[in-house]
């Protein structure tokens, strides 16, 4: 067994075709079926099964590229430590990102990162909770930037911040505009959300107390922007994160409602397997982050003055 039979059935995976799988690993499809073959024969079980397209693994196989996937990171990352330790942050950084933030924190540090660190690749991926979570378990994502806490045991989370919710609200809402919101003035029946699956939307239930409401108009999405444009044309309430206000229009703030002290949160964190030795990209992300928040509120951003929602 060799470190390039393990890439190869990773890449096989990954493209599910012998022909593209061979092209990403720059090699004759011949020569990359055979080394697969020799590999299946030499760990007695068929990792693949071939009689339909797309090729897809076999319940071992799963198993194996799976634990493949790991090896290789693993193998991988020999090289990046060495680096490291002498100061240089190179290689690759897959990093997972929900969609409540991506939009709104990514352009803020994204540039500063890559240009401080030349030698460093960022690839980004945008999903809910549950999926990067997946992500990170599996080892094909790095790091993610999630709310927390998630209590989960395989997962090591590096705080970063703390958000504060405001509520936007339509102009003809009777609502607090002087003295704050607190959740009990809020009418569910009015409340956009998120759709199931989304962090946020459990979040602002469990402020509501735990109640989700009945619109008349049910609609399902993943966008805050949606919400705001809902809230904009049908009336009605939702609640934003901090940092999606900072983009709003002159017209939209007059929306943007505190709630009264102390108000709720959410914990952002850097999210990443216990076992995850790149110690210094941990370190240069949370530094470049932290550094790129919006100057007006950096001290609340940056200190646990709140208690933070629940994940």
């Amino acid at each position: 067994m060799t470190l390039q039979q393990l890439e190869y059935i990773v890449a096989l995976d990954t493209h599910r075709h012998f022909v593209n799988a061979a092209k990403h690993c720059f090699v004759t499809q011949a020569t990359l079926s055979m080394m697969i073959r020799k590999l299946e024969d030499e760990l007695g079980v068929r990792l693949f099964d071939r009689s339909h397209q797309p090729v897809t693994p076999t319940p071992i196989g799963e198993v194996l590229v799976a634990q493949a996937r790991l090896i290789l990171q693993e193998a991988g990352r020999m090289t990046q430590l060495v680096e490291e330790a002498q100061g240089t942050v190179s290689g690759e950084l897959r990093l997972g990102v929900i969609p409540t933030l991506a939009p709104y924190l990514l352009p803020r540090f994204l540039p500063a990162l890559l240009a401080s660190y030349p030698q460093l690749q960022v690839r980004v991926t945008e999903a809910n909770t549950s999926e990067l979570i997946d992500r990170l378990e599996d080892h094909t994502i790095d790091a993610a930037l999630l709310a927390t806490p998630l209590e989960r045991p395989t997962l090591t989370e590096h705080p970063l911040f703390y958000e504060r919710f405001f509520v936007y609200a339509a102009a003809g809402e009777k609502l607090p505009r002087k003295n704050g919101v607190v959740p009990t003035d809020l009418d569910t029946d009015r409340l956009w959300l998120l759709s199931e699956g989304h962090c946020l939307r459990t979040q602002v239930i469990q402020l509501c107390g735990g109640q989700a409401g009945n619109r008349r108009l049910a609609f399902e999405t993943g966008s805050l922007e949606m919400l705001l444009r809902l809230v904009d044309a049908q009336g009605g309430i939702t609640i934003l994160p901090e940092l999606a206000i900072d983009g709003l229009s002159a017209a939209q703030q007059k929306n943007v409602l505190p709630f009264r002290s102390p108000a709720p949160v959410r914990e952002i964190s850097i999210v990443t397997t216990p076992h995850y030795a790149r110690r210094k990209i941990v370190e240069v992300l949370s530094e470049t982050v932290r550094a790129h928040l919006p100057a007006s509120g950096s001290e609340r951003f940056r200190k646990n003055v709140l208690a933070p929602l629940g994940s």
